[in-house]
């Protein structure tokens, strides 16, 4: 019978190379995994149905910079206690542009913006509409009484890897401060859409293959070269992100992955030490996400936000201690800090496609 838990060493080394270090597009990215992991490529894919067959993994695909191909934001809702659920729901079922949906609570319930306990991400297609727009439009469903967007400046750190990060001890970084990724917008041909909507959605059992792209080209008219050549071209143009396995987070087989607490983390700094305080906090290696975000006035002018996962709340606490400490020791002044703790949480990639999006205004309102 094989394996199918996280902290199996087999699958251990698998997942911590398949959850977030294979960047950009590859032809066999499975032949990648297995190189990066000393195994068998056989090995790889026979796992890796087998966990995603038990529920251990809920997807595999290939991730987008989505940054780069649409207008979007983290956005914090003010919702009543009484319509929190159903404003959650409600999102879950209607809005596929809504990726992340978590419901949180600050640690210190006096702290500014303690109140917004809905908190989404959304990507609307450029030229398509605006986050306001659209906020506006869900605002009634979601009985939400003020919104806050927070959109991106720049990014630090963005890959998940819990199993990678289980082991992470307390201010453990990276050699060097990573370098700001700012969030650009090119145009794209309708072949180049095509292929990279295509792309990004995630792998059915029967294409875990040695080049899961065949069926995928075969399905659009292309053939596997032509596709993965457009692939490889998007790749260049930095709107491709990684080929990622990800986690079922809720399920008791992933005890071991370092995935039962996860804290948003908040900073403000002084004007103008935006860049270098989201560098050092996103060396930091226990930071799955680390982004410079504009529009945090009611937040006490937070600008770094990111967020951590560990096993337990103390432990997430003792992470962010340890870059609090980093800061002070780099001189880096924390005007103001808070921890959002996660309750509940739906993690999804939106959607982007321009014609989905065009549908979906088009029938709306929904009830």
């Amino acid at each position: 019978m094989i394996p199918t838990t996280c902290d199996d060493a087999v699958n251990r080394a698998i997942l911590c190379i398949a959850e977030d270090c294979i960047t950009g597009f590859h032809r066999y990215p499975f032949r990648e995994i297995a190189r990066r992991c000393a195994l068998p490529e056989e090995t790889v894919l026979e796992r890796l149905r087998a966990m995603l067959a038990a529920g251990t993994v809920r997807r595999i695909r290939q991730t987008l910079l989505s940054t780069s191909l649409a207008e979007g934001a983290l956005l914090a809702w003010r919702v009543p206690e009484a319509q929190l659920q159903h404003a959650y729901d409600w999102l879950l079922q209607h809005d596929p542009f809504t990726g992340h949906i978590v419901l949180r609570h600050c640690d210190n319930p006096h702290a500014p913006g303690a109140d917004f306990r809905l908190w989404t991400t959304l990507k609307v297609p450029t030229g398509y509409g605006s986050v306001q727009e659209h906020c506006e439009l869900l605002r009634p469903h979601l009985h939400a009484e003020e919104w806050v967007a927070l959109p991106v400046v720049g990014m630090f750190a963005l890959g998940v890897g819990h199993t990678r990060r289980a082991g992470l001890q307390p201010g453990d970084r990276l050699p060097q401060p990573p370098p700001m990724q700012v969030p650009e917008h090119p145009c794209l041909s309708p072949e180049e859409w095509q292929v990279l909507l295509s792309l990004k959605e995630s792998l059915s059992p029967e294409e875990l293959l040695p080049c899961p792209w065949e069926g995928r080209a075969a399905a659009l008219g292309l053939s596997t070269e032509a596709y993965c050549a457009t692939a490889a071209a998007l790749d260049a143009r930095c709107v491709i992100g990684r080929f990622a396995t990800f986690l079922n987070h809720s399920t008791p087989r992933n005890r071991h992955s370092g995935t039962g607490a996860a804290g948003l983390f908040h900073w403000a700094v002084p004007q103008g030490m935006e860049e270098r305080a989201g560098a050092e906090c996103g060396r930091h290696t226990c930071m799955t996400h680390c982004y410079w975000r504009s529009g945090g006035a009611p937040f006490g002018g937070a600008q770094i936000m990111g967020v951590v996962h560990a096993p337990t709340r103390q432990e997430v606490l003792a992470h962010k201690q340890a870059i609090d400490a980093h800061l002070a020791a780099c001189a880096i002044p924390v005007l103001h800090t808070a921890v959002f703790w996660s309750e509940r949480a739906e993690i999804r990639p939106s959607e982007i496609s321009p014609s989905a999006y065009s549908a979906w205004k088009a029938a709306f309102p929904m009830c």
